[in-house]
Order: C-alpha cells, then structure tokens, then sequence
C-alpha cells in the first residue's frame, strides 16, 4: 500500500516503483483519500506503471477526510481502468478500500457502472458483517488486522474468522513489519508489538496461501510501518498535520525490511525461491524501553476497544535479526563491546532458507554489531546505530532502526517446498498443547492452531484407534484436535476424553483476546470512565481497567452530537465515546449538534486584510463556514483555460448496458482582477486546528449531450460539465 504521495514527479515514481521490483512485489495499492486525490501523481504514476510493466489499483480511504462521493469513484475507475497498467482479477479491475463499510450500497452501482472486482478493507465490521453488508456485494475482503495484540506475538486467528465467512470467496491477508504512531493532530499515539512479527507473518503466509498479500505499507512513515524509502516531499506535510512531539522517522531507515521479500514472495507464489548470497538483515530500537519519556504512548488502543498496556510491557528490548544462508552458521550478537553467542529460534526445514533468533540488550548500550560466521570464517557482518539513553526531545523513539549486513556470494541455492506441511504449531491457553502435538504431524487446524513451519512431513505414531472427544463443559472447538490427539497417543484429561461428554456452546470465540467490562477513574473521569470501561473504551491514561472479559458490545449512537472534554478538561475521547450514546456528564464534557450530511453550518465572513498576513489564520466554532474574500489583482490579467478531458457515464433504464462517452471542453478566456475562492466548509467532525490549501473558484462550465444507446427509447441527456478550478 502506498499513501503520502502528494506531488510525485515522474523520477519519484520511477525510482520508487523500479525499487518494488527489485523485491518481487507485483503492485501498488494506491490509498487516497477523498478531495485528496492528486491527479497529476496518478497521472505520472500510471504513466510510469505501464512503461514498467507494473500493476496498480485504487484503494478508497473512506475514514481520512470522510465518504467518498460515488460519482467520483466510479469516474476515477473508468478514468484508468482502460490503463494496461491497472491490475484485473475476476474480468474486472481490481479495487479496495479502506473502511467505508456505511456506503457499501454505494458499490451496487459502482460495480455495475465500473465492472469492477470489489475487495474492501471493512475491517471495522468484521468478516461476518462485512460479507452481509449491501447483500454480500463484496467479492472478497482484506483485512487490515496486520499487528497483534498487546503482549502477545502475531497470530492467525483473525485470519481464520475470514476464511469462515467468506465461504469460498477470495482473501487478501495482511503483512507488516511494525506500528508506532504518535500524531496528536490525528488523535493517534499507540504501538502494537512488532519486534518478531516480519519474520513470523512471512510463515504464516506460506502455510495459509491466500489469493493476495498486501503490505502494510510502503510509505507510511506516521505509523512507522514502511518498508519504501524514507522520501522527504512526503514525510513533511505529514509532520505539519500530524503534529508530532518529535520526529521519530528520520534517521530511522527500514529498507533492510525488503532485502528478503524476494525469497519470500517467490516462495509464497511459486513454492520455490533462490538466491545467490547469503546475508542477515537485523533491527531494533535505539534505545531500552524505559530509558526515556513514553510519550504517552499506550500498547493497544482503547479506540479498538482493546485494553492497554504500558508500552514497556509491549516491546521487548532485543536486536533480531534474519539472515538467508545456504547452509547453517553461527550468530554473534555484540553490544557496547560485549559479545554473546545466540541460538537460533527458527531455522528452515533444510538447510537453506531463512534463520531468524534475538539476542536481549541485557542492560548493555553502545554500538551494535552482528556477525554471522561459518567454520571460523565470517559470512556476514553489520554494524548498527548504538543503543543509548539519549532520546529524541527525551521520548522513547518506539519506531525500529533497520540495518543489514555485508553480503557473501554462494552458488545458486534452491529452496522448493513441494510436499511440505506443518511440521511445527502453537496456540493460546488450553489449546496449546494440543496444537504443539497435532501440528508436527500436519494436523494444524486453522482455526485453532497457529502453524509456526513447514517442512517434508513428519511420519505419524502407529494410530490407536482410540476416539477422542472434548473435556466435559468444554466446546466443540476442541473435536477434531482431541479425535486427532487422542488416537496418536496424546490425550490431556484438562482438554480431552475417550467417550462423549456434556459440553457448552460459547458466546464469543475462545481466541478472542479479553476486552475491559468495568473501570474507575478520579475527579470528572470518575463516571466517564466507570460508563465507557464497562464497554471496552478504557484509556489507561486516565481510567483504570478494573474487570476484563468478553467484550460487552457498546450501546448504539443514538444522538446527533458530537461530544469533546470541557475547557481545561484533558481530552482522552471519553466525551467523544459517551456523549453520542446518551452519557455526557456536564462539567467533563460538552457537546454540539452534528451537521447532517449535505448540509452547511453557520457563515463566518472574512475581512479581506487577511491577504496581507503572510501566514493568515482564521477561526470558528465548528460546525460553520468560513467565507473567505476574493483575492484582488493588481492590474487586470487574462486568464486561460486548457482544453480538459472527462468521461461521462450514462444509463437510462435499470440492467440497461451505460454509455461511456469521452468528450473534451474547451473554455474561454477570461479577464479580471477579482479571483473569487472557495469557502471552507469546517464540520463538527473537524480537528480543533488545521492547515488548508486555498482553491480559486474561477471556473468555466460547458453542457454535453448524450444519447442512449440503439434499442432505449429515451431522450438524449444534457450534462454540465465543469472544468477544474
């Protein structure tokens, strides 16, 4: 996925495209928001896609500024879709999203003016939900579910959800290597763990083999989740918007990241890979977890309803490191000068691949260094950024540094995994063991177990031909992992037994994590947090989580406001939760009416002095507009318009074939000193302060007639077409 692409050259894309080649990945996944779309970028982008041989497709951002209009969607579709660099699947083009599950019914008219093959992110809803939503419109789903939850290391289990309820239909599974953010002016400052999540997700995507795999991301620097060049056009108008309290990204480089995708795209593709050096890639972060200020930084996110932990109980202070290796070797971790001998945690079920271990900080700081050797000679060494206690404006940097080694060339070594299964597994709580057993024979259920290698199958134990069943007050979760077990010969009495029991049918899944069900907080946090707490908004911040559970699902919305902290309240988005749901204690909170869709708040006039302020600030209390003066000339200036070329879509009566007409405008010329410019519609959903461009308003409009196709008795439409400002 690439985002934060404002202003892309030809040259930027170039480089940055001919850089995802170099590591095997076949597409970009274009993420705009709406009124955010630069056309020139996709123009440039798709131009070099197809000199290339490149493939893109759309992904709609329906959560950064808000809904996209369908119109708009469905032009930029037919607009690129004709480009042999647009990625098909199914006969169509490919398109995805992120979030907007409240407009899926948008999409039956969009797939029926577009043809396209429609694969949202609906993340928010859920697997189930998701593919009910607009009566199953979707053709598939990705899931943006990339990260694990707090303490824990990556898992499949809500991979597994999808692949229940899509039925058959095709899955786009989701691979990242980090998260950290800390942006107050997008209300985000949270991590999830990353620390052994590249390697380990890379194995879950052998083993599970979805139709796609999408990274998240190449370019997102505000959630430390790239693996694309830090690129400077792109990073400061994050900074300006986002606000952070420092800059955690510069100085921080993961191209390392991409050094190994080559082996493990092609080995996810193709079942088999090669390479001809061996090298080792290693990251971490530069300084212990509780050397410096957190920032505030939480582990989870209360807005996920998930509770929170403190970060140090998150991230572990470790280097790990994953080298590619034609045969075993050795590894040396070195600290400050200090050395330590490290065992592998994973190696790969021959001797060529990929091995990947850690090696703790043990309190040591200083320079980082690591070597990988093999009958006494070195076959990989990289120096790294030292570890220190000096942090950046006093904050703990939870981003990761990324470096690799030098590299040695061997002869051409191939991996293949044809015939391989599950050879190693794991899971949570009282299905661990089972799993641990079960999966070293290649009975790795997805839904319950967590498959950790593949590899030549393992012969089974001489059966017993003992039936196995689940424990008695335990679920049928447990009924083929015990019918398994149990007839090779592991038969736990706390999860299994030999004849049928009287079991329970659960309410939640037994792999989903807890959720916060009570909570307490002091002074006006008081009732707010005992009110959100009991449903799984518990900012740790200010509230303490008192009970956990199965999560108590949030009352509905049920009035049209929107709720904020009272002046000199801390805002944690207590009020924001609660007062929407009818809770919105006075003296904590305060609350205003939304603006319905469509609709304009109350005009704020300008002074037209504003021009003469180098950097004019202008302000109102949301919802409203502000009315901006025209810009004056100093002399009179002819103003000219460029011929500009759209694509109208038509369709007269319901399952009739659309017109799909080309047409150019020509416009004008136009001479003036006055230049009028769009005013600034500021809703309630609005951040409290924000940097916006200033667009003219000087347009041309043209009407174009079109006429129905042969067979439709109808009048030809008129439509006025307006240029751009």
């Amino acid at each position: 996925m690439v985002s934060n692409s404002h202003d892309y050259t030809i040259g930027d894309w170039t480089s940055e495209i001919r850089q995802a080649q170099a590591a095997h990945i076949d597409a970009f996944a274009l993420n705009i928001a709406y009124a955010e779309n630069d056309q020139q970028s996709i123009a440039n982008v798709f131009q070099v896609a197809s000199e290339l041989g490149f493939r893109l497709f759309f992904s709609f951002d329906y959560a950064g500024n808000g809904p996209w209009p369908q119109g708009d969607v469905i032009n930029l579709i037919n607009q690129y879709k004709g480009s042999p660099a647009h990625y098909y699947f199914g006969g169509g083009p490919f398109v995805s999203t992120f979030e907007g599950p409240e407009s899926a019914s948008d999409w039956v008219t969009i797939k029926a003016l577009t043809g396209c093959f429609f694969v949202p992110d609906w993340s928010s809803r859920g697997a189930k939900a998701a593919m009910e939503l607009a009566g199953g419109i979707a053709d598939g789903l990705f899931s943006w579910a990339a990260w694990p939850w707090g303490n824990r290391d990556m898992d499949t289990y809500v991979d597994a959800s999808y692949l229940q309820f899509l039925n058959g239909k095709p899955y786009m599974m989701p691979v990242s290597p980090w998260f950290y953010t800390n942006l107050p002016g997008f209300n985000k400052n949270w991590l999830w763990r990353g620390d052994d999540m590249w390697f380990d997700r890379w194995q879950q995507v052998q083993y599970w083999q979805p139709e796609w795999v999408e990274i998240i991301t190449w370019n997102d620097y505000g959630e430390s989740h790239y693996i694309g060049p830090i690129f400077e056009k792109a990073l400061d108008p994050l900074w300006v918007r986002g606000k952070p309290p420092f800059d955690f990204v510069r100085g921080m480089p993961h191209d390392g990241w991409r050094k190994f995708l080559p082996y493990s795209i092609d080995m996810y593709k193709n079942g088999a890979a090669s390479f001809s050096e061996e090298t080792v890639v290693f990251w971490y972060r530069p300084s212990p977890a509780a050397a410096c200020n957190s920032g505030g930084t939480s582990g989870n996110t209360a807005e996920q309803l998930q509770v929170e932990f403190t970060p140090v109980d998150v991230m572990q202070d470790k280097v790990f490191f994953t080298a590619q290796l034609a045969s075993p070797a050795t590894v040396t971790v070195s600290i400050g000068g200090v050395s330590q001998a490290v065992e592998w945690s994973d190696t790969p079920a021959g001797s060529a691949g990929l091995y990947h271990g850690s090696a703790p900080f043990n309190g040591r700081l200083g320079e980082v260094v690591i070597t990988i050797s093999r009958g006494g000679s070195v076959v990989s060494r990289g120096t790294g950024r030292a570890i220190s206690t000096s942090c950046p404006g006093g904050f703990t940097n939870w981003n990761a540094w990324v470096g690799q080694g030098s590299s040695s060339t061997v002869s051409a070594t191939s991996v293949s995994s044809a015939g391989w299964e599950c050879i190693a597994g794991t899971a949570i709580g009282n299905f661990a063991g089972l799993c641990g057993f079960s999966c070293q024979y290649g009975y790795c259920p997805q839904g319950a177990c967590l498959c950790t290698k593949m590899g030549p199958p393992k012969p089974k134990p001489s059966p017993l031909n003992v039936q196995g069943y689940p424990a008695a007050g335990l679920d049928e979760n447990y009924s083929g992992l015990c019918a398994f077990n149990c007839n090779y010969g592991y038969c736990p009495t706390s999860a299994c037994a030999t004849s049928p029991q009287p079991l329970t049918t659960p309410t939640v899944s037994p792999f989903t994590p807890p959720a916060c069900t009570s909570g307490t907080g002091s002074g006006n946090f008081g009732g707010l947090c005992s009110y959100a707490c009991n449903f799984g908004f518990c900012p740790r911040a200010v509230c303490t989580c008192t009970g956990q559970g199965a999560l108590n699902v949030p009352p509905p919305i049920t009035k049209n406001t929107k709720g904020r902290a009272a002046a000199g309240v801390a805002d944690h988005g207590l009020c924001a939760f609660a007062c929407p749901r009818g809770y919105c204690p006075e003296g904590a909170c305060q609350e205003s009416t939304l603006i319905p869709p469509g609709a304009a708040g109350p005009p704020v006039t300008i002074d037209p002095a504003v021009w003469n302020t180098p950097t004019p600030t202008v302000s109102c209390i949301p919802p409203c507009v502000v009315v901006l003066p025209p810009w004056t000339l100093p002399t009179q200036t002819t103003i000219s318009f460029p011929p500009f070329t759209t694509t109208l879509t038509a369709s007269w009566v319901a399952n009739s074939p659309a017109v799909i007409t080309t047409v150019t405008v020509s416009c004008s010329a136009r001479t003036t000193n006055i230049i009028p410019v769009y005013n600034l519609n500021i809703t309630a959903s609005a951040i409290a302060q924000a940097t916006y461009t200033i667009s003219p308003s000087i347009i041309c409009a043209r009407p174009v007639t079109v006429s129905p196709p042969p067979g439709i008795d109808s009048p030809p439409v008129t439509i006025t077409i307006t240029s751009r400002p």
